[in-house]
């Protein structure tokens, strides 16, 4: 590493202001944190030091990730060799879930990034690490089949009209990774409904591997379990949803996965748990709600603990929801904004046929309504310290 640190040393001059290439030194910081811890500290009393940077942060984030990563490789390629009757062994599936995904978490990074840096020379601000995570959630939580050139508008929409356009990172309203699947479901609703997108094509034109046609397996559907449930057919069972070897989106199908990342999370104290087990109950009040007063055969009636196996339930709960930015900041508003959300998921699939995912409306409504959450939590605890205050003279 020591040699690194020499040769950005040696280049510093040319970056800094006033060097030959000045004009550029947001993009050579950017580098320059990236590869080595900052050698500047904050100073004078206002400042709250601490050993944890958002570099540090996001670290931790991208790691709880690659669980889910991980799964989603392998996933890919089982569905897509059940869907053509392949037989694949395990390091195939592996290696064609990384030859399907590589492309997606390329061009995240690359249109992201990208527009980050241009932006941060623009306003001659440094270049923050918040993207890291960010271009790594989006491809997780797409179809595999999404189109590159739709990835590409839906990142570079999520990040100019989600972040730059408010101030950047820290200064959001919205999840930006949320912002991109929802541009792509109602922008380009072809390529995130149906039921081919979740399982990986041949490609056009191709019909065959190694000269040998495959033929779909009878009775196969790529349809995630959630669809299949809607339109009254018999879903996969709780212990298949919970192991994650069914069609979905890259990082969202595995729930085993995605609790490991959240072991993480909580034990760092990077994510919220009141969050994630308020969403838990919330969907859980709502979904023995709908049990109780539903009649049978519906959809409904169907149980409450498999809602929080489905789609992108538990995916959203980890990462989504606790989104330190974007959700509530007061303790009391994280159970009521956690709480919303999960009740408000359920509430979207049981009700809007149009729509019957729900976590990423639920979230998206829940960001907004965030602020309003924590002003009303505020004002009711400074109206309880009056009353004290009042009733103590």
């Amino acid at each position: 590493m020591n040699w690194i640190l020499r040769t950005m040393d040696k280049m510093r001059p040319t970056f800094s202001k006033g060097g030959k290439l000045g004009w550029l030194h947001s993009t050579y910081d950017a580098f320059e944190s990236f590869a080595a811890v900052p050698s500047t500290t904050t100073s004078g009393r206002v400042h709250i030091k601490d050993a944890v940077d958002i570099k540090r942060v996001m670290i931790i984030v991208v790691v709880a990730l690659i669980p889910a990563f991980c799964f989603g490789m392998w996933n890919t390629g089982d569905q897509h060799s059940l869907a053509f009757g392949l037989g694949w062994s395990f390091w195939m599936k592996v290696w064609y879930g990384f030859y399907r995904i590589l492309p997606l978490i390329l061009v995240s990074y690359i249109v992201g990034l990208g527009i980050e840096f241009i932006v941060a020379q623009v306003r001659g601000h440094e270049v923050n690490e918040g993207y890291l995570v960010t271009g790594f959630l989006i491809p997780l939580i797409m179809p595999v089949d999404v189109p590159l050139w739709v990835l590409a508008l839906a990142v570079a929409f999520a990040v100019i009209f989600g972040k730059e356009i408010f101030g950047g990172t820290g200064m959001n309203i919205w999840n930006p990774a949320l912002l991109a699947r929802a541009f792509v479901f109602f922008a380009y609703p072809s390529t995130i409904t149906g039921d081919t997108v979740w399982i990986g094509g041949l490609g056009k034109g191709v019909t065959s591997y190694a000269g040998t046609a495959h033929n779909v397996i009878d009775g196969f559907s790529g349809a995630t379990p959630l669809a299949q449930v809607a339109d009254g057919a018999t879903a996969p069972d709780f212990l298949q949803m919970f192991i994650g070897n069914i069609p979905g989106s890259v990082g969202e199908t595995s729930t085993i996965a995605i609790l490991l990342g959240a072991i993480l999370l909580v034990w760092t104290g990077v994510a919220s748990w009141k969050i994630m087990v308020s969403c838990v109950a919330g969907a859980l009040a709502v979904g023995f709600l709908a049990n109780g007063l539903a009649e049978p055969g519906t959809f409904a009636a169907y149980p409450a603990v498999n809602h929080l196996v489905m789609g992108g339930f538990a995916f959203g709960a980890v990462f989504m929801a606790t989104d330190p930015v974007s959700s509530a900041q007061t303790e009391t508003g994280k159970w009521i904004y956690g709480f919303l959300i999960g009740a408000m998921c359920v509430i979207l699939r049981l009700f809007n046929p149009g729509y019957r995912e729900g976590m990423m409306l639920a979230i998206l409504l829940m960001n907004t309504m965030a602020p309003l959450i924590d002003w009303c939590v505020v004002r009711k605890n400074i109206r309880r310290r009056e009353k004290r205050a009042v009733a103590a003279k």
